[in-house]
């Protein structure tokens, strides 16, 4: 049986046994906080036990390198919506240690894309629409670094507002502990 098809048969059964009731909340952040981090793997959890946030509590929004890579990409958005609509008053930019984004260029990315079959006309495409890889497909060499540009780019967006304070963070994978920047 494939992952996916175990966590259907899961689903049904946590349906059925209605244990979906200990997580309903509003859409509204308790906390009116949102975070921006990394979609890595050791973040599911890590970081709701080191903060000691639990469901209805923030907004979270996850992405490769917990990044935004331009002002009107979906982070951006995202995060706009949460504060326009959803009540949201602080933005936490959370990078981490031992991030899998740090060090990718778009030509490794690239190079890979071939690998798994992605024709050369459709890279092609890409530029022809105004894909600038080297910006859409970048890494970082300090998660420092890519944390404060996030936080700077956020701050100076123009359609930010003004009264939200926006702050950054890395959390260390092994032990939690978090690091103001």
């Amino acid at each position: 049986m494939r992952e996916v098809e175990k966590m259907l048969k899961y689903n049904e059964a946590f349906v059925d046994s209605e244990q979906y009731r200990k997580f309903q909340t509003s859409k509204y952040p308790d906390k009116k906080i949102a975070i921006l981090t990394c979609m890595d793997t050791r973040l599911v959890e890590l970081i709701p036990a080191a903060l000691g946030i639990r469901n209805g509590d923030v907004k979270m929004i996850k992405n490769a390198g917990g990044m935004a890579i331009g002002p009107f990409d979906s982070t951006v958005r995202s995060l706009l919506v949460g504060i326009i609509e959803l009540g949201v008053e602080e933005v936490m930019v959370i990078g981490h240690t031992d991030c899998g984004v740090a060090h990718i260029n778009a030509e490794m990315m690239i190079e890979h894309l071939k690998k798994r079959g992605i024709s050369e006309d459709h890279i092609e495409m890409m530029h022809y629409c105004g894909i600038d890889f080297k910006k859409w497909l970048r890494g970082f060499d300090s998660v420092e670094d890519s944390v404060k540009e996030t936080v700077d780019m956020l701050k100076n967006h123009p359609l930010m507002p003004k009264d939200v304070m926006i702050g950054g963070y890395v959390i260390d994978t092994e032990t939690g502990k978090l690091t103001v920047l």
